[in-house]
C-alpha cells in the first residue's frame, strides 16, 4: 500500500557518504521536529535525474529554505559512495542531502518502487517528491512511467 498524505513515515535508515565514510541517518534524525523536502529518483547518473531532478532542487536550495524547508532530501536505490559521487559531480554539498535506499527497504515501506529489471535496474524506487512535516506527509506528488512533471522542485514550492 502506497503512503498518503496525513501519514507517518515508517522507520529506516538511510545513508549518506561524509568524509569520514557512509554513516547512518535514521528517518527519526531526518524528519523528526522538522519540515523536509523530500525527492525519490530511479537512479543517479540516469539522464533525466541528472539533467532536470536534481538540478531543479540545487538550483532552488535558498527558495525552499525561504519556505521554512530545513532540509532538501534526495534519494536513490544506489549504494551511499553512488549517492555521494554524484552529489559532488553535481554540486549539490549544502544544498541537497543525498541519501542512499542501498537496499530499497525504505521505498518498499513507502510503498513507492518501481521495477527497473527490463532496464538492467532491477527494483528502484518511484520517482515522486513530498513534503514531510515531523514525520508526517503533507504533500505527496507521484510521477507516472516516464514522467516528470509534478516531483520537480518548481512544483513543490507552489505546495509550501
Amino acid at each position: 500500500m502506497t503512503i498518503a498524505v496525513g501519514e507517518k513515515l515508517p522507520e529506516a535508515t538511510l545513508v549518506e557518504m561524509t568524509q569520514d565514510g557512509p554513516a547512518p541517518r535514521t528517518t527519526e534524525e531526518i524528519f523528526g521536529g522538522r519540515k523536509v523536502a523530500l525527492f525519490s529518483v530511479p537512479g543517479a547518473f540516469t539522464p533525466t535525474c541528472s539533467a532536470k531532478h536534481l538540478p531543479g532542487f540545487i538550483e532552488q536550495a535558498d527558495a525552499f529554505k525561504a519556505k521554512g524547508v530545513d532540509e532538501i532530501v534526495c534519494i536513490a536505490v544506489n549504494d551511499a559512495f553512488v549517492m555521494g559521487a554524484w552529489g559532488k559531480a553535481q554540486n549539490a554539498d549544502g544544498k541537497v542531502s543525498m541519501l542512499a535506499d542501498g537496499n530499497g527497504d525504505f521505498s518498499k515501506a513507502l510503498g513507492l518502487t518501481m521495477d527497473g529489471t527490463a532496464y538492467g535496474m532491477g527494483l528502484r524506487g518511484q520517482r515522486f517528491s513530498m513534503i514531510v512535516e515531523d514525520g508526517v506527509v503533507t504533500s505527496l506528488n507521484i510521477e507516472g512511467p516516464g514522467e516528470f512533471h509534478i516531483s520537480s522542485a518548481d512544483h513543490m514550492l507552489t505546495q509550501l
